[in-house]
């Protein structure tokens, strides 16, 4: 019988040789603190490529410079950037890895020095950074932001984008009512809350036809925070814009305790798939094949993100094909020992 997770997947003329993601997972690498690709990038994600990982998405990658979670994140806000995308891009593909790039911006769980900014004037908690509310002009600068980001993105050669609007960053900020205290366009009802991701989907739209995933975080873990039925009104209004994938997470909009287990999203995947009717990728404590399998055959999600996995086994891919009887090819290199 034919591996659900070793089936390709097409989207807008990009096909997946499988349904294997490398979840964006930040490396803190750029030590120079100017947001460049240094050595440490290429050979962590190259040598994930090498381990037939069917989609490699580049980590957060701040839009602009006060919008990086950490100083040594990598970032697309300037035209210098994209001669080091480029190049990983090059060498991602010449493995046969589609790629895809998560353009993002930290808001008030920046950390870099100088102001940051969020919808409202809240910290995080008692031991970060009170932000900047942001201006209508703010706003408006932010989503040009976005904009060039997917631009020098194109021109880099990736061939998804996804869109951080999870984990408790500025667009996550904008959508919950736990950290978006706004009484103007921009908040009070979910329409508004949603507007800001609305005006960056729009936009990028405009100069990006590539494929566009947006990930999310689907519960707050709050009582007055959103879940995933809340999420499928969102991601109905994504299908709308023309997003291809929800990229399904949850959690860290603030602090709160996460009864973590395995597979423990997955349910937040499958909501949003059934209830919006768009594509789904799930994440969160996937480690085996068949756990993967089981999830694609009863059509809970359409991708599975993976990320620690990743990091303990580089060539999961194999682990995963072992273990569910399926072959897949090896790099020329290394066949002997496949």
């Amino acid at each position: 019988m034919k591996s659900a997770l070793f089936s390709s997947y097409t989207v807008k003329g990009v096909t997946l040789k499988n349904r294997i993601v490398m979840s964006p997972m930040c490396m803190y690498s750029s030590h120079n603190e100017d947001g460049q690709v240094e050595d440490w990038h290429m050979t962590h994600y190259v040598s994930r490529a090498v381990g037939q990982v069917g989609l490699i998405m580049v980590e957060a990658t701040a839009v602009q410079p006060q919008g990086r979670i950490s100083a040594q994140d990598l970032g697309i806000w300037s035209d210098e950037h994209v001669a080091g995308f480029k190049e990983l891009n090059r060498q991602l593909k010449a493995h046969g890895s589609a790629t895809a790039i998560q353009l993002a911006h930290a808001g008030r769980k920046a950390t870099v020095e100088g102001d940051i900014y969020a919808p409202s004037a809240l910290a995080f908690n008692d031991k970060m950074k009170t932000p900047v509310a942001m201006t209508q002009e703010d706003i408006k600068e932010t989503v040009e932001a976005f904009v060039a980001g997917a631009i020098r993105a194109k021109e880099a050669g990736f061939d998804i984008i996804e869109l951080h609007g999870a984990h408790g960053y500025l667009i996550n900020e904008f959508l919950s009512p736990l950290t978006n205290k706004r009484e103007d366009a921009y908040g009070g009802s979910t329409e508004n809350r949603y507007r800001f991701l609305r005006e960056i989907i729009e936009a990028v739209k405009a100069v990006w036809s590539g494929p566009l995933f947006v990930r999310v975080s689907a519960n707050d873990y709050h009582p007055e925070g959103l879940n995933a039925e809340d999420y499928v009104t969102y991601a109905a209004w994504m299908k709308e814009q023309g997003v291809d994938l929800v990229d399904v997470s949850s959690g860290a909009v603030v602090p709160a305790p996460i009864d973590v287990y395995p597979g423990y999203q997955v349910g937040f995947a499958e909501t949003i798939k059934s209830g919006a009717g768009i594509d789904t990728g799930a994440v969160g404590l996937i480690t085996s094949g068949l756990q993967a399998e089981e999830i694609l055959r009863n059509g809970r999600a359409d991708l599975i993100f993976v990320a620690r996995e990743l990091l303990r086994d580089p060539y999961w891919p194999r682990t995963a094909a072992k273990e569910l009887g399926v072959e897949i090819e090896a790099p020329k290199q290394y066949e002997r020992g496949w």
